[in-house]
């Protein structure tokens, strides 16, 4: 299929009627509408509203970026099986939208070059992947409203996220860490996301079948708050464990990898890590002078043994 930065022509084209009068039946504009309170009830979660404040630690922002791995491979995957779908086809960008390779890059700066053995999918995530393999596998012609849903909001929201991060969390300015939000082959944002909607409405569905995206891109919003929820829970857990003088882990290995943070993540409420508990104890003073005087104790008993 024709790229939109080979169809150049085609974008041109667009721009000569993008002044005529949108239909209210257009599905750009039923999606616009049908998904505002999503969009807005998306961009007040807490996560969100932190990270637009530059409030986000690099531990979350990984996390984060190991949500989207997994949600991005399995949207790509599906919106490979349909390149040739007549429902989803007209929107098929692989040069100019595809992240999964971007995250890859991201995910090698952030857990090196072994990153794979390092992450594994969190539930929230999950529930999103499942679902859009479902769709690509059995009605494909939601999955517009999976693609429309990311891939839009990376193009506009997206690249705020991006700047914010990147002063954050220091990261390189070569962009590295940050691959996810740099699309390439788009030379204008504004006018990629002209062509798209123009394509969206140009498919043939009955109004049954555009009130069924609508749903779904509801649905797709509520996958990503669920996600950014769990992000929000973590990024909590991760703050009360350094203020209360509790080290999130050992410093060594991937964080996720310990049992207990697992069990958290997962939103059981079991025992606490027995290293933090551990270390957090010996850092008490009182516990301090107590092991300090059993030193002493000791040392003598042990002098008296091998008089």
């Amino acid at each position: 299929m024709e790229s939109a930065e080979m169809g150049e022509g085609e974008m041109l084209r667009y721009e000569e009627t993008e002044n005529d009068n949108v239909s209210p039946t257009d599905l750009s504009e039923l999606l616009k509408e049908g998904t505002k309170e999503s969009h807005d009830r998306a961009e007040n979660t807490q996560f969100v509203k932190d990270f637009l404040k530059g409030r986000i630690k690099e531990e979350l922002f990984k996390l984060a970026t190991v949500a989207l791995y997994f949600t991005y491979s399995a949207l790509e995957e599906e919106m490979d099986r349909n390149e040739d779908n007549p429902v989803f086809a007209p929107l098929y960008f692989p040069l100019e939208l595809h992240r999964k390779e971007a995250l890859i890059k991201d995910l090698q700066y952030f857990y090196g070059e072994d990153w794979k053995e390092k992450i594994q999918c969190s539930e929230a995530t999950q529930q999103y992947v499942d679902r859009i393999h479902h769709v690509g596998q059995n009605e494909p012609e939601l999955l517009v409203a999976h693609a429309y849903t990311r891939y839009m909001g990376d193009l506009s929201g997206g690249q705020v996220l991006k700047k914010v991060a990147q002063r954050a969390l220091k990261l390189p300015s070569t962009e590295e860490g940050i691959q996810f939000y740099v699309f390439g082959n788009i030379s204008n944002a504004q006018q990629f996301k002209q062509l798209y909607r123009a394509r969206m409405n140009a498919l043939d569905l009955d109004k049954n079948t555009k009130e069924r995206i609508v749903e779904e891109a509801n649905r797709a919003f509520r996958f990503n708050m669920q996600v950014f929820d769990e992000l929000d829970k973590i990024g909590k857990s991760l703050a009360e464990a350094q203020d209360g003088g509790l080290p999130v882990h050992d410093g060594k290995g991937d964080l996720r990898k310990c049992p207990y943070y697992a069990d958290k993540l997962a939103g059981n409420a079991g025992p606490s890590c027995p290293y933090q508990g551990t270390v957090a104890l010996a850092k008490q003073p009182l516990v301090q002078l107590m092991l300090a005087t059993c030193v002493v104790v000791l040392a003598g008993a042990a002098a008296w043994y091998m008089m």
